[in-house]
């Protein structure tokens, strides 16, 4: 399986920020880690493993980028809006450097972001809120209002709101979404959700999954058995739905 190791400073985030990529051809997949985890994460729990067959037959090609996490919402002693500013601009690294590199290294038109816990959250969050730039999206385990506490997971920003906060939360802005170009692109995009059914989170993901279908956007939802929030299931998930 053809593996390359990536490293660059990154202007935005003045910072190295360091990746690894599997496979030569094929769809691409953005892969975010979870709650701050690293780049080689998926490698290590065998997630990249299970997709061998995909990626060696040339279907998918995956980028598994690094988080910035620490630095963001599990930051400590930082104000929350500092956070929230940390966060856009991950996601500005994302979009400016992460996808041209992407574009240049595989120019397919077919894109996939996706991520399982914190990182089912980043890659819903900034799938919806720039639909054009992907085609498809799978969220695992996530949480898609971290601005909220939900069973054992406390509020990440202490209480604190602001329009930043807002529109970085799948759960809060899709109800309100009435930018008919924005809610058009979304309705083009491939929406997947998987969580497990015994999972803190499952009321959360049914409710963005409700939200999603209010407003006419087409989305699936997979609800596994028992507690799935582990590796052992995402590696049965990515082969699932990516």
């Amino acid at each position: 399986m053809n593996r390359e190791y990536i490293q660059w400073y990154s202007p935005v985030l003045q910072r190295n920020m360091e990746m690894l990529i599997f496979g030569y051809s094929g769809a691409t997949v953005l892969f975010f880690p979870a709650r701050m985890g690293r780049f080689y994460d998926y490698e290590n729990w065998r997630v990249i493993e299970s997709l061998r067959d995909k990626i060696e037959k040339g279907y998918i090609q995956v980028y598994c980028v690094d988080s910035c996490d620490c630095e963001s919402f599990y930051s400590s002693g930082f104000h929350p809006a500092a956070k929230i500013t940390r966060h856009i601009q991950y996601e500005q690294y994302i979009l400016q450097e992460v996808m041209p590199f992407m574009h240049q290294k595989n120019s397919t038109s077919f894109k996939i972001v996706a991520g399982c816990s914190l990182g089912a959250y980043h890659a819903v969050n900034i799938a919806l809120r720039h639909p054009g730039a992907f085609n498809k999206v799978v969220g695992m385990s996530g949480r898609y209002d971290i601005a909220t506490k939900i069973g054992h997971y406390e509020d990440l920003l202490e209480g604190y709101w602001d329009e930043n906060v807002y529109f970085n939360m799948p759960s809060q802005y899709i109800p309100n979404l009435g930018d008919e170009a924005r809610l058009q692109g979304i309705k083009q995009m491939n929406i997947v959700l998987a969580i497990g059914r015994e999972d803190v989170l499952l009321h959360n993901n049914l409710s963005l999954s409700r939200a999603l279908t209010d407003k006419g956007i087409h989305n699936s939802i997979y609800i596994w058995e028992k507690e799935a929030h582990q590796a052992r299931s995402w590696r049965q998930m990515v082969v699932n739905y990516l």
